[in-house]
């Protein structure tokens, strides 16, 4: 079914339906407005601005340079006024007020607890903090939600991280993610981390392929056991095209996974903040899902790349030609590789997107009557 009707823009029609996000970083999308409450509440003075549009706007100009590490300086601020356990409480929870309002039904949201102990709360106050919100947003919201914790590619830490993942695996965490800047630091440095979560028969998902080439990626899955990987955007160096841009094979990693459905997470609008695509048409999300990979779209920062996931599914329904099927298909196979138990995945798939999508489907086809 096609999305644009006369009655109903294609972004409303997409707000409304039931959508699913696995990459989304909590400390990239906060509130500008929650950002200088929580500023003015420690006594931070080095905002930009206090103005909340302005700040907005801040955060998006710095962020769209075309590289990840300058991509990466916003979150100086950010983390810097989340190191109370009420701020990381607030984060939290109006985190899942937004997703909401996005009409999104089940959200896995990660940050790295590392960058909340400045003002000498504990790992396990950071993480009880952040599950709390949380919770009560999910109570009160009635989105559903996994934490996923990161360590970060560049400290030796990470395995304590691992460590605090499995801990809290039935108090809401649902797996671990290696983020941060890849180049210079492959994830097979922190295989200890790894393969603790794989011996805890834990999850994981890592950051590759967006910085740094396919190497990257084969890396995270083949030495590291990642479940689903973050961008993936470089995979298109393993698939051969034609003169006209058609495929004509698949490389022997890109084969690999389309063949056993892993998961790959694509954030369309930061890939070209961060530089990891040149502009949005030349995105290869269009091409991997033609082709049958599983995946599905995300807004990794929502702050610094001004987006929310309705906004990120409008963008590809103009630019490549997504109808409300193919809409319903990348959140299906968002549930089907989210974290949580597969009971609970089957319940969102069932009771929750089939019928929204289908509710949705009856509105239009009475519109036009």
């Amino acid at each position: 079914m096609k999305l644009k009707e006369d009655k109903m823009k294609t972004e409303e029609i997409i707000r409304n339906v039931p959508k699913v996000m696995l990459h989304d970083h909590l400390d990239g999308g906060l509130r500008p407005q929650t950002i200088i409450d929580l500023a003015k509440e420690i006594g931070y003075k080095k905002l930009p601005t206090t103005d909340p549009s302005e700040l907005a706007e801040w955060f998006h100009r710095g962020a769209n340079k075309g590289n990840l590490v300058e991509y990466l300086q916003g979150f100086e601020h950010t983390c810097t006024v989340m190191q109370t356990k009420e701020a990381l409480k607030r984060v939290a929870y109006e985190m899942l007020e937004d997703m909401k309002k996005d009409g999104v039904c089940y959200v896995e949201t990660r940050f790295a607890p590392v960058f909340h102990t400045q003002k000498g709360l504990y790992y396990e106050d950071v993480i009880d903090a952040v599950l709390e919100g949380l919770e009560e947003g999910k109570r009160d919201f009635g989105v559903g939600y996994g934490l996923i914790l990161c360590g970060m590619r560049n400290m030796k830490n990470t395995l304590e991280i691992a460590e605090l993942a499995v801990n809290y695996r039935n108090q809401g965490v649902v797996g671990f993610d290696l983020a941060g800047e890849e180049g210079g630091y492959p994830p097979k440095k922190h295989l200890d981390a790894f393969q603790y979560i794989k011996q805890k028969n834990f999850n994981i998902t890592i950051h590759a392929g967006e910085a740094f080439g396919k190497e990257s990626i084969w890396q995270a899955i083949q030495i590291c056991g990642a479940h689903r990987i973050g961008h993936a955007t470089r995979l298109v160096e393993d698939i051969v095209f034609d003169k006209d841009g058609n495929v004509v094979r698949l490389g022997e990693l890109a084969q690999y996974i389309l063949d056993t459905r892993l998961p790959l997470e694509i954030c369309l609008l930061s890939n070209v903040h961060t530089g990891a695509v040149d502009k949005l048409e030349n995105h290869p999300f269009i091409i991997l899902f033609r082709e049958k990979f599983r995946v599905f779209l995300n807004t990794d920062d929502r702050l610094m790349s001004d987006t929310t996931l309705t906004k990120e599914y409008t963008i590809a329904s103009e630019l490549f030609g997504l109808n409300l099927d193919d809409i319903e298909k990348l959140n299906i196979n968002a549930m089907k590789s989210s974290f949580i138990p597969y009971k609970e995945r089957l319940y969102y798939i069932y009771n929750v997107i089939k019928p929204g999508f289908q509710k949705m489907r009856e509105k239009l086809l009475s519109l036009k009557v």
